[in-house]
């Protein structure tokens, strides 16, 4: 049962890349589809980091001793600031490695 999940997620998420990656396939997203989609990478990835930032056992956890916290704040002024992807991730997982 397992592996027909697996064989069928596969296939699920190989088809819906192909139909829209495919150059030959007559199938075109409108402008506005695309502008959306843009949203759905920043959404998924803060879906995913919110739960380790802000939640410490199973509790809000807005502190100066939540080392998920500073240097999560940090990335995000280097990201705003300086737009260098690299950078902004050694520098916010060097600052983790300092503190933790």
């Amino acid at each position: 049962m397992i592996w027909i999940t697996l064989l069928a997620m596969t296939a699920v998420i190989f088809l819906s890349r192909y139909l829209f990656l495919e150059p030959r396939l007559p199938l075109r997203l409108s402008k506005n589809t695309l502008q959306f989609l843009g949203y759905s990478a920043p959404a998924v990835l803060t879906a995913i980091a919110a739960p380790i930032v802000f939640v410490h056992d199973q509790q809000l956890a807005i502190a100066l001793d939540n080392s998920y916290l500073i240097c999560g704040l940090v990335a995000v002024l280097l990201a705003y600031f300086t737009r260098n992807t690299l950078l902004t991730v050694l520098v916010s997982m060097a600052l983790f490695f300092v503190i933790h």
